[in-house]
């Protein structure tokens, strides 16, 4: 379990991940579904990529993590070289349903702080795939993160499944930790 202040650093190897990215077939959404989702976020995936989720307690705290990520001021998970944007979405969808459009045209992710010209950008972890995640069980977790390998790998991605499965765990215990602290789980991109 990780401690407040503490990071937990799991690599993503470069050769797991097949770039460049091909928003065209994400998850058999239209091109014009990605294309507005890309928009909104600022965030193009077809580059590597540092994914750190973080705890914080308010949308203003977790938005002073967008130029420097949040250090050691809250507790995280570093990965990388996956596109969180379209993941957190997938995630959504496969553990509490739903499609990618419906989710994308409610706002999902839901951008809390974002640098210009396509910079990095902060996402907030969405109450409902936060419970989901905190709810799910340590097979239901793994079953979730197999799917998720093997929607990428329809797309032309590849993620090894045991890393999908720790990516995936990893996240569900750092929601649990945030939801113990009454905090939220937030995503930043760089």
């Amino acid at each position: 379990m990780p401690m407040r202040g503490v990071t937990l650093e799991m690599s993503v190897p470069l050769s797991c991940c097949a770039f460049p990215f091909r928003p065209w077939t994400i998850n058999r959404v239209s091109f014009s579904v990605h294309s507005q989702l890309m928009k909104r976020t600022g965030h193009d995936a077809r580059v590597s990529i540092i994914v750190e989720f973080f705890v914080a307690p308010d949308d203003t705290s977790a938005s002073l993590a967008l130029q420097t990520g949040p250090g050691r001021a809250f507790e995280s998970l570093l990965v990388g070289n996956f596109d969180p944007v379209v993941a957190v979405v997938e995630w959504e969808c496969l553990l509490a349903g739903g499609s990618f459009e419906e989710l994308v045209e409610a706002g999902e992710p839901r951008i809390v702080a974002a640098q210009d010209n396509g910079g990095g950008v902060v996402l907030a972890i969405s109450p409902r795939l936060s419970t989901a995640l905190a709810d799910a069980t340590h097979s239901r977790l793994s079953d979730v993160a197999s799917s998720w390998t093997r929607l990428r790998a329809e797309d032309g991605e590849v993620i090894d499944t045991e890393i999908a499965d720790a990516i995936v765990g990893d996240l569900a215990a750092l929601v649990s930790s945030a939801r113990r602290q009454n905090q939220n789980v937030y995503c930043r991109v760089a």
